[in-house]
Protein backbone atom coordinates (compact mmCIF):
# COMPACT_ATOMS: atom_id res chain seq x y z
CA UNK A 1 0.00 0.00 0.00
CA UNK A 2 2.92 2.42 0.42
CA UNK A 3 4.16 2.19 -3.03
CA UNK A 4 0.83 2.98 -4.45
CA UNK A 5 0.70 5.58 -2.07
CA UNK A 6 4.22 7.03 -3.24
CA UNK A 7 2.78 6.26 -7.65
CA UNK A 8 -0.49 8.27 -6.39
CA UNK A 9 2.40 11.42 -5.16
CA UNK A 10 4.66 11.41 -7.69
CA UNK A 11 2.12 11.61 -10.42
CA UNK A 12 2.38 14.71 -12.42
CA UNK A 13 -1.49 15.76 -11.70
CA UNK A 14 -0.93 15.36 -7.71
CA UNK A 15 2.35 17.57 -7.84
CA UNK A 16 0.59 19.91 -10.29
CA UNK A 17 -2.53 20.92 -8.44
CA UNK A 18 0.17 21.05 -4.69
CA UNK A 19 2.16 23.39 -6.80
CA UNK A 20 -1.15 25.41 -8.01
CA UNK A 21 -2.34 25.48 -4.62
CA UNK A 22 1.62 26.85 -3.21
CA UNK A 23 1.60 29.17 -5.64
CA UNK A 24 -2.50 30.39 -5.36
CA UNK A 25 -1.72 31.06 -1.89
CA UNK A 26 1.09 33.40 -2.60
CA UNK A 27 -0.32 35.17 -5.18
CA UNK A 28 -3.61 35.50 -3.02
CA UNK A 29 -1.47 37.96 -0.57
CA UNK A 30 0.04 39.64 -3.55
CA UNK A 31 -3.66 40.31 -4.96
CA UNK A 32 -4.77 41.09 -0.99
CA UNK A 33 -2.13 43.34 -0.53
CA UNK A 34 -2.82 44.87 -4.41
CA UNK A 35 -6.19 45.63 -3.19
CA UNK A 36 -5.95 46.67 0.25
CA UNK A 37 -2.86 49.12 -0.25
CA UNK A 38 -3.32 50.54 -3.59
CA UNK A 39 -6.28 50.00 -5.22
CA UNK A 40 -8.91 51.02 -2.20
CA UNK A 41 -7.10 54.11 -1.51
CA UNK A 42 -7.88 55.31 -4.67
CA UNK A 43 -11.16 54.20 -4.76
CA UNK A 44 -11.80 55.91 -1.76
CA UNK A 45 -9.60 58.90 -3.50
CA UNK A 46 -12.10 59.13 -6.19
CA UNK A 47 -15.45 58.60 -3.56
CA UNK A 48 -14.12 61.31 -1.23
CA UNK A 49 -12.59 59.13 1.72
CA UNK A 50 -15.33 56.76 1.89
CA UNK A 51 -14.21 53.33 3.54
CA UNK A 52 -16.68 51.15 2.15
CA UNK A 53 -15.87 47.94 4.70
CA UNK A 54 -17.34 50.35 7.57
CA UNK A 55 -20.57 51.24 6.19
CA UNK A 56 -23.24 49.60 8.44
CA UNK A 57 -27.00 49.94 9.11
CA UNK A 58 -27.62 49.71 12.93
CA UNK A 59 -31.07 46.92 13.13
CA UNK A 60 -31.54 47.52 16.71
CA UNK A 61 -34.00 50.20 16.17
CA UNK A 62 -35.38 49.95 19.68
CA UNK A 63 -31.71 51.31 20.89
CA UNK A 64 -31.06 54.89 19.65
CA UNK A 65 -27.21 54.27 20.01
CA UNK A 66 -25.40 56.22 17.20
CA UNK A 67 -21.84 53.94 16.85
CA UNK A 68 -19.34 55.60 14.98
CA UNK A 69 -17.96 52.39 13.13
CA UNK A 70 -18.92 48.76 12.71
CA UNK A 71 -16.03 47.56 14.63
CA UNK A 72 -17.53 49.88 17.73
CA UNK A 73 -21.19 48.20 16.70
CA UNK A 74 -19.96 44.74 17.27
CA UNK A 75 -17.85 45.32 20.19
CA UNK A 76 -21.08 46.24 21.57
CA UNK A 77 -23.31 43.52 20.24
CA UNK A 78 -25.65 45.53 17.68
CA UNK A 79 -27.29 43.73 15.40
CA UNK A 80 -25.73 45.24 11.93
CA UNK A 81 -26.39 45.01 8.61
CA UNK A 82 -22.59 45.21 7.09
CA UNK A 83 -23.50 45.79 3.47
CA UNK A 84 -20.26 48.06 2.97
CA UNK A 85 -18.39 44.71 3.78
CA UNK A 86 -19.97 42.78 1.17
CA UNK A 87 -19.18 46.08 -1.17
CA UNK A 88 -16.05 45.18 -0.61
CA UNK A 89 -15.92 41.68 -0.96
CA UNK A 90 -17.88 42.46 -4.88
CA UNK A 91 -14.67 45.06 -5.14
CA UNK A 92 -12.20 42.68 -4.20
CA UNK A 93 -13.74 40.01 -6.01
CA UNK A 94 -13.68 41.54 -9.61
CA UNK A 95 -10.30 43.09 -8.79
CA UNK A 96 -8.82 39.54 -8.16
CA UNK A 97 -11.26 38.13 -11.46
CA UNK A 98 -9.14 40.67 -13.47
CA UNK A 99 -5.88 40.32 -12.03
CA UNK A 100 -6.56 36.27 -12.86
CA UNK A 101 -8.04 37.04 -16.47
CA UNK A 102 -4.86 39.16 -17.12
CA UNK A 103 -3.12 36.31 -15.97
CA UNK A 104 -4.29 33.90 -18.38
CA UNK A 105 -4.60 36.12 -20.92
CA UNK A 106 -0.71 37.02 -20.90
CA UNK A 107 0.01 33.07 -20.19
CA UNK A 108 -2.24 31.86 -23.11
CA UNK A 109 -0.52 34.28 -25.51
CA UNK A 110 2.93 33.28 -24.83
CA UNK A 111 1.90 29.64 -25.24
CA UNK A 112 1.10 30.66 -28.50
CA UNK A 113 4.20 32.56 -29.80
CA UNK A 114 5.90 29.33 -28.22
CA UNK A 115 3.68 27.04 -30.27
CA UNK A 116 4.15 29.22 -33.87
CA UNK A 117 8.40 29.51 -32.92
CA UNK A 118 8.26 25.62 -32.44
CA UNK A 119 5.82 24.90 -35.88
CA UNK A 120 8.03 27.53 -37.75
CA UNK A 121 11.12 25.76 -36.56
CA UNK A 122 9.64 22.10 -37.35
CA UNK A 123 8.69 23.46 -41.34
CA UNK A 124 12.31 25.09 -41.13
CA UNK A 125 13.71 21.56 -40.58
CA UNK A 126 14.20 19.62 -43.47
CA UNK A 127 12.06 16.74 -44.37
CA UNK A 128 13.23 13.67 -44.39
CA UNK A 129 12.04 10.77 -46.96
CA UNK A 130 8.25 9.53 -46.86
CA UNK A 131 7.61 5.67 -45.97
CA UNK A 132 6.88 5.42 -49.84
CA UNK A 133 10.41 6.65 -51.26
CA UNK A 134 12.11 4.92 -48.86
CA UNK A 135 9.61 1.69 -50.07
CA UNK A 136 11.04 2.48 -53.32
CA UNK A 137 14.84 2.68 -52.46
CA UNK A 138 14.31 -0.92 -51.44
CA UNK A 139 12.61 -2.21 -54.16
CA UNK A 140 14.94 -0.83 -56.16
CA UNK A 141 17.92 -2.25 -54.31
CA UNK A 142 16.48 -5.95 -54.16
CA UNK A 143 15.74 -5.73 -57.72
CA UNK A 144 20.10 -5.34 -58.91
Amino acid sequence: MLNEFKAFIAKGNVVDLAVGIIIGAAFTAIVNSLVADLINPIIGLITGGVDFSNLFVNLNYSDPTTYTSLAAAKDAGAPVFAYGAFITAVINFLIIAWVVFLLVKAVNKLKEATARKEAAEAAAAPAGPTELQILMEIRDSLKK
